[in-house]
């Protein structure tokens, strides 16, 4: 892969953090790439996120809870936007 392009996917990344939940720290980003691409797996193939899930019972709480942590941060920065 192209050095730009990883740079020029990366600012995508970034700015849809930012966008997102408010921020883009690397922790963030990282959250918000797994929340997408897991969000994403589960509404094209259903049956492999519920085979990941069943095989990593903990990996999938793990999952849920930054599922709920990019829910609340984005609710919160939805809700500080509009003000």
């Amino acid at each position: 892969m192209e050095k730009t392009f990883v740079k020029q996917f990366e600012a995508l990344l970034e700015k849809y953090s930012e966008l997102m939940v408010g921020e883009s720290t690397e922790e963030i980003k990282e959250k918000v790439k797994m929340w997408a691409l897991y969000s994403h797996i589960a509404k094209s193939m259903p049956a492999l996120a519920k085979h990941w899930n069943g095989l990593y019972p903990d990996a999938k709480e793990e999952m849920k809870q930054i599922i709920n942590e990019i829910k609340v941060m984005n609710e919160q920065h939805r809700s500080s936007s509009q003000k």
